[in-house]
């Protein structure tokens, strides 16, 4: 796994470098301020790209004795980091587009340039969905967030092209400062989604997809001991998972049986977490005369009231500390 993610990672990483200097020839060749927003983005990919070089090695990385739930955080660094990187260079597009504003710059070889931003356009696309789908198939915050950095790229790059085209035929030069300007302000807002994302994932806010699916997963393997699962939290760790609930058994249950029904839980949910590792913490609880008429076991020999219907497990049952009904 280790080796696919670094594999990927350093694809990006060359490309990025390579598309980089590309956009920054455009640039020299046209002064167009636009395009120079466009490189001024790409520099951004490759600093991030190394920097998750590092981030996904260190996240691969075993547990030990001062991380004991391994080091998957570091990825939300990483992406903070890129997030850091593209707010700043947003800053420093509108600092530049102001100056082109007040001091505006005659643009030259537009044609030139609009040939080299639309192959560097391409090749950017072609990556994007590469990094896109591999975040997915590996999944990795870092590679998957690095991969929508990219497709941001790729539509404002598009925006830009169009934008040159237009002033290539009709000397609109106006123009040019002000698509940098509409670039600066679209890299700003995804600078702020990606330090938005790190900073969720650093306070472990809660990913109600991830619980969704565990429910999911538990509702479609429902067992009858399985009397209620509450009190659920659930901490990401890179590509891994650290799942907290209580799930309430009859009370009479032998701790043998209690612990099979537990490792029952947690296969089907790694199972169901395929390319992912879940780590579960469950607490077992006893069940008490209140959950009778919901508790789904039909021979139980100690009911002290009749099954009046099932509970469906959601977000607002599973997620409270606190037995149903």
């Amino acid at each position: 796994m280790l080796k696919k993610e670094l594999r990927v990672i350093l694809v990006s990483l060359i490309v990025s470098f390579i598309l980089t200097v590309a956009k920054f020839s455009a640039y020299f060749m046209t002064h167009s301020v636009a395009i120079l927003s466009d490189a001024l983005e790409s520099i951004i990919n490759v600093v991030a790209g190394g920097f998750a070089c590092y981030s996904i090695y260190l996240a691969s990385q075993p547990k030990d004795a001062n991380h004991p739930y391994g080091h998957g955080k570091v990825e939300f660094f990483s992406i903070g980091f890129e997030g850091a990187m593209i707010f700043i260079a947003g800053v420093l597009i509108l600092v530049k587009t102001f100056q082109y504003f007040i001091l505006p710059r005659e643009l030259h070889r537009i044609e030139s340039g609009l040939w080299v931003l639309s192959a560097t356009t391409l090749a950017n696309l072609l990556l994007g969905l590469y990094l896109v789908r591999s975040g997915k198939q590996l999944s990795s915050i870092t590679i998957s967030g690095n991969g929508q950095h990219i497709m941001t790229d790729v539509y404002s790059s598009a925006g830009l092209i169009a934008a040159l085209i237009v002033i290539h035929f009709t000397g609109w030069t106006w123009l040019d400062p002000a698509v940098s300007l509409v670039m600066g302000g679209l890299i700003l807002g995804k600078g702020y989604q990606l330090l938005r994302r790190s900073i969720s994932g650093l306070m472990d806010e809660t990913d109600m997809k991830i619980v969704d699916k565990v429910i999911t997963i538990l509702s479609a393997h429902r067992r009858e001991n399985w009397i209620d699962i509450h009190n659920m939290r659930v901490q990401q760790y890179g590509n891994n998972y650290h799942i907290d609930c209580h799930v309430t058994l009859p009370y009479y249950l032998e701790l043998n049986d209690a612990h099979d029904e537990m490792k029952k839980i947690e296969k089907l949910v790694n199972e169901g977490f395929a390319g992912s590792e879940v780590e579960f913490f469950i607490h077992m609880d006893p069940c008490i005369p209140s959950c009778c008429h919901y508790c789904l076991k039909e021979a139980c020999p100690v009911r002290s009231h009749a099954f009046t219907g099932e509970i469906i497990w959601t977000r607002d049952n599973v997620l409270p500390n606190r037995k149903h009904g």
